[in-house]
């Protein structure tokens, strides 16, 4: 589907425990792919730090069900700085999409000391928006998320299914290419989060694999749930309240 030019998805967010992950995945590998960026059988590490401004409307936006909200991320994968990503995640109501934009590690280093005047010369739409909010909104970085990801593929309704293990966050080191960052477990041991997302339609076979309606569907935000966690907000928890 597609909206003002852009490519909209589907997006359903589920807790499950590691029982029910064992079962989707060993019904999930006879008919999905593993992702090829999948170089560990546990999955691949993600490590993502996530932008607010000061009326933190990333997280506030989130928690009010405002329909139509975004938020950034600079999102890095293994621990490697040979992709540093940019990211926009846009919600629509029921649908998401995602613009991307790679960075320099230079780039990088220059937003952590707090210097974005290089994206005005830069030529990307992104930084230029980044800029704009730091400079109009006060948006700065917020805090490191993690989690292990294992995913699994199929063409047909160009299907994702995710699932991501071990989420822990930081609020105070914000730079993520420190090896001595101290993460802060957010979810149980034995809790994880499952994504599925497809295009404008998911197959039946997948259906009938997953059975989502025997799981409770959530309106689950890592950046959220983690802030939220870390800062000890408790009024928040009732969000979560199926963990």
């Amino acid at each position: 589907m597609e909206y003002a030019g852009e490519n909209l998805r589907h997006e359903l967010k589920f807790f499950i425990n590691t029982g029910e992950y064992y079962l989707l995945k060993s019904k999930l590998k006879q008919f999905l792919i593993k992702d090829t960026n999948t170089k560990q059988e546990a999955g691949y590490f993600i490590r993502s730090l996530y932008f607010d401004d000061m009326y933190n409307s990333a997280m506030e936006d989130k928690i009010s069900g405002v329909p139509r909200r975004h938020k950034y991320r600079i999102r890095i994968y293994d621990g490697s700085d040979k992709v540093i990503k940019l990211e926009r995640k846009d919600k629509y109501d029921e649908y998401i999409s995602k613009k991307v934009e790679r960075l320099t590690k230079e780039e990088y280093e220059k937003i952590i000391a707090n210097d974005y005047e290089f994206a005005l010369k830069s030529g990307k739409q992104l930084l230029l928006e980044l800029y704009c909010s730091r400079k109009t909104r006060l948006l700065k970085p917020v805090v490191i998320v993690d989690y292990i990801r294992e995913a699994y593929t199929m063409n047909a309704g160009n299907v994702r299914i995710t699932f991501d293990k071990n989420l822990s966050g930081n609020l105070h080191n914000l730079d993520i290419f420190n090896p001595n960052v101290v993460m802060k477990k957010i979810l149980p041991q034995n809790i994880m989060i499952m994504e599925i997302k497809y295009d404008d339609y998911l197959p039946a076979i997948v259906k009938n694999l997953i059975q989502t309606s025997s799981f409770h569907k959530s309106a689950i935000s890592k950046y959220v749930l983690s802030r939220a966690q870390l800062l000890e907000v408790k009024h928040y928890d009732y969000i979560y309240g199926c963990i």
